[in-house]
């Protein structure tokens, strides 16, 4: 891959993780849902969860206040499957201090956009 496809598809990826961050953020779950695939998992410092756990905690409104995402790395799996990692900097709902956690998301290719099969968070030493 030529340095050129690589950061094109660093921001494909990218674009696709701000999607569900942005999804958090303005409670919609219509497309939280829609941006992880039926047998998505999120390993989390609370334990698996699943598309629906995903999808579920939008039950009441938002979670997210406002987000960044640092450092942002793209390591290509194979043709159709990318890991994206980076660091995001977050306020909850509700909260006035932020949050720092490493991410890790795992995304395929599906037709002509892409769709999250798998998520890590470990939340960032202070």
């Amino acid at each position: 891959m030529t340095p050129d496809n690589h950061a094109l598809l660093l921001a494909q990826i990218t674009a696709q993780e701000e999607r569900v961050w942005d999804a958090l953020k303005t409670g919609d779950k219509a497309a939280d849902d829609a941006l992880l695939c039926d047998h998505f998992l999120g390993v989390y410092p609370d334990g698996f969860a699943g598309k629906s756990d995903h999808a579920g905690q939008l039950d009441e409104g938002p979670t997210i206040a406002d987000y960044t995402m640092l450092e942002n790395r793209l390591i290509v799996l194979g043709p159709d499957h990318a890991l994206l990692s980076y660091l995001a900097v977050f306020r909850r709902s509700g909260k006035t201090h932020t949050e720092r956690m490493y991410v890790s998301s795992v995304w395929q290719r599906r037709g002509t956009g892409w769709i999250n099969l798998f998520s890590q968070d470990t939340p960032a030493a202070a």
